[in-house]
């Protein structure tokens, strides 16, 4: 009688968890960051496994928590893994627990966007955890560059080659909100003030009517690299109470963000 059929031999259980860990850090740096949740889904992963590999993941240095949201990212570590989001990952390092220091002091929420595709796009954020919010969900949240105080920042500060670029973008797009914005003599006042103050100030409705923001640049040895704005009601804070509020927090936050993403100590 012939033998039977030999037992396939049992997947060697490290050498799974070695491939499960790496389609992980594949899907966290193709979406630019993920919540738990989405990488068990698409991945076909159980959600308690999905966590001690990113639990493995963070003790080696290839992930790390937002410490504002539920997010997940790569670091610098993991950048050779793809070009896309290591940057971006590494400035949201470094902005969440400053951001998580001056939640409780200035009360209203604050927001870290950055450029992407004629956009502000929120990264990180303090909305969630702000009494005074009125808008939630606002990470990966997508805001124009004319109408909103992040936008505005980013055109004053960032090279002019870049600006032009953005600005000629938007006018081949004619978005008719954004129509008012593009005449020069409001661009040319809007820079020019943006740069005296250091700080851009959205307060005229010409976006999320109910609410206004301030933003400032991070500006590093690379130029600008983001922005960070503070949040308020419009009918509770005049903009004249908000600058008094919010601009030397704000200024500060951002020289903090810069300061470690130039390597000095914080």
């Amino acid at each position: 009688m012939d033998d039977p059929m030999p037992k396939r031999p049992r997947r060697n259980e490290g050498v799974r968890a070695l491939t499960r860990g790496l389609a992980i850090l594949r899907f966290i740096n193709a979406r630019g960051a993920a919540r738990v949740g989405e990488i068990a889904r698409a991945l076909d992963i159980p959600r308690p496994t999905v966590y001690r590999l990113l639990e493995t993941l963070e003790e080696a240095g290839y992930v790390a928590l937002s410490p504002s949201s539920s997010l997940v990212r790569v670091t610098r570590l993991a950048a050779s893994l793809g070009d896309g989001y290591a940057a971006t990952s590494e400035l949201c390092q470094v902005s969440g627990p400053v951001f998580a220091e001056y939640a409780a002091r200035l009360v209203w929420p604050l927001d870290l966007s950055v450029h992407d595709h004629f956009s502000m796009v929120i990264q990180e954020t303090t909305h969630n955890r702000s009494p005074l919010s009125i808008d939630r969900a606002m990470t990966g949240y997508r805001m124009p560059m004319l109408r909103t105080s992040a936008g505005r920042a980013y055109l004053a500060f960032c090279p002019d080659e870049e600006r032009r670029h953005i600005l000629e973008h938007l006018t081949r797009l004619g978005d008719p909100a954004d129509q008012p914005f593009l005449a020069p003599v409001f661009l040319d006042r809007m820079l020019a003030e943006t740069r005296a103050r250091g700080i851009a100030i959205r307060d005229g409705g010409e976006f999320r009517p109910q609410t206004a923001s301030l933003a400032v640049p991070i500006l590093t040895g690379e130029g600008i690299t983001g922005c960070v704005s503070m949040i308020w009601i419009r009918s509770a804070m005049t903009t004249e109470k908000a600058l008094e509020t919010g601009a030397s927090p704000l200024a500060e936050i951002a020289a903090r963000i810069a300061a470690a993403l130039n390597g000095a100590p914080d």
